[in-house]
């Protein structure tokens, strides 16, 4: 229902105008752009998390990775990413074109798809989670650059709320269908693999043909009240960022993000903890996926009225009690279903919430390279993290890591929160600028 344009007094903060009608039917409150985002993502993590959800025990069990090793490939698919994050933003602020930007990104990860149904050797699998992630890093600034501009500032944790619950009903539907695959015929990981090809071309035709392609810059020069200042740059700039509070949110998600170990390492903690058998591995990414689609709207809009960065400590306070839960003395499936609750309330507290967080303190002209640089520190430290933590598994046992890295993450919740603080005063001046609902 909304688009961002620049308001008289300052032509680089956001407010909210009427937005052209979607092809599909809008619920009210949430613009049709980020209904079909959320259908699109749901469809593209069908596609990767039906792949991902086999990805631990077929590379340790399979093909004999070490814990160490696997951490290597790991931090492969969390990291790589990183590489071109800021530049599918950049090239999405440059040209004002976020929705081709982010197509081609979607493209190439469903191209690799083909090359996972005949290839199935570990350098293989190497090269086509690197293309796989590349695409990653290539669409996800400029499709929540499109979100951004089509939602007003203080319904941004709605929004990316919404998008984030329909993703995750895809990433829950994914490891369902590998599940079932496995269950009925033992050990053919390539029929999950053409699955997983099919839902990846139909997410990237749904993109071409129904999301609108939208030109957040442009329309927000056209409906100004009067012509925007020459002064206002179009490229990015690292100063502009950083006097917006970008360098102290960046610096406080790096220091958490670091301490997020993978899910999958997760999963195989509780797997070895309760000796459940490979063939049900897929169910646990659906218990974290379940409880992230039930939370994600609720936070987001729970950002929304509290505050986002107060939302996104309190996810990592649940982020060490999944921790506590998956190391701690007690096993079982009760803590096992403690565990994956607190990881999906984590990702719900967190994920939406950190772009929204991002983009209400980016001047439009650059937003969509502001939400690509929080979301490339967030990959890179967690391409660290993945490291870190396999080379700890291998030196002190997967229980030790864990409860280490749960030491760690207490201590720097406190700075992390210390850092967004001044953040939050920020963003609150300028909504109240604005003359918007903080």
């Amino acid at each position: 229902m909304y688009l961002a344009e620049r308001p008289r007094d300052d032509p680089t903060r956001s407010v909210a105008i009427p937005e052209k009608r979607s092809r599909f039917p809008v619920p009210r409150g949430v613009s049709g752009t980020v209904w079909t985002l959320g259908v699109v993502s749901l469809l593209t993590d069908v596609s990767s998390e039906s792949v991902s959800a086999i990805l631990p025990v077929y590379l340790t069990a399979v093909l004999g990775l070490s814990p160490l090793a696997y951490g290597f490939l790991d931090g492969l698919y969390q990291g790589v990413s990183a590489l071109v994050r800021i530049l599918g933003g950049y090239l999405s602020d440059r040209f004002d074109r976020p929705k081709w930007v982010a197509a081609f990104g979607y493209g190439l990860s469903a191209v690799t798809k083909v090359f996972l149904i005949t290839f199935h050797g570990f350098a293989s699998l190497t090269t086509v989670i690197t293309l796989d992630r590349l695409g990653k890093g290539l669409r996800t600034g400029p499709r929540d650059g499109l979100i951004a501009a089509s939602t007003p500032s203080a319904q941004l944790g709605r929004a990316f709320g919404v998008h984030r619950a329909l993703d995750t009903v895809g990433a829950a539907i994914g490891p369902l269908l590998a599940f079932t695959i496995l269950w009925l015929v033992p050990g053919d990981y390539t029929s999950v693999f053409v699955v997983s090809l099919a839902a990846a071309i139909l997410g990237v035709a749904l993109l071409a043909l129904i999301v609108p392609d939208r030109r957040p810059r442009a329309d927000a020069r056209d409906r100004a009240p009067q012509p925007a200042p020459t002064t206002v740059a179009v490229r990015p700039s690292l100063a502009a960022m950083r006097d917006h509070g970008m360098g102290r949110l960046v610096l406080a998600a790096g220091l958490l993000s670091v301490l997020a170990i993978s899910d999958g390492f997760i999963y195989l903690t509780l797997q070895q903890r309760d000796n459940l058998a490979a063939t049900y591995f897929p169910l646990l990414f659906v218990g974290t996926n379940v409880a992230y689609f039930l939370l994600a709207i609720p936070c987001g809009r729970l950002s929304d009225r509290i505050g986002r960065q107060r939302v996104l400590v309190g996810g990592h306070v649940l982020l060490v009690a999944a921790y506590l839960a998956a190391a701690g003395p007690a096993a079982g499936a009760v803590m096992s279903v403690v565990c994956l609750t607190c990881l999906g309330a984590y990702y719900a507290m967190t994920d939406g919430v950190l772009a929204a967080l991002t983009a209400s303190i980016t001047p439009v002209p650059i937003r969509t390279v502001g939400i690509a640089t929080t979301q490339t520190v967030v990959a890179v430290a967690r391409f660290a993290s993945s490291l870190i933590f396999g080379a700890l598994w291998t030196a002190i046992g997967r229980g030790h890591a864990v409860m280490v890295f749960a030491a760690a993450l207490v201590v720097v919740i406190p700075l992390a929160g210390w850092l967004l603080s001044s953040v939050a005063r920020n963003t609150l001046a300028s909504t109240t600028q604005n003359g918007e609902q903080a």
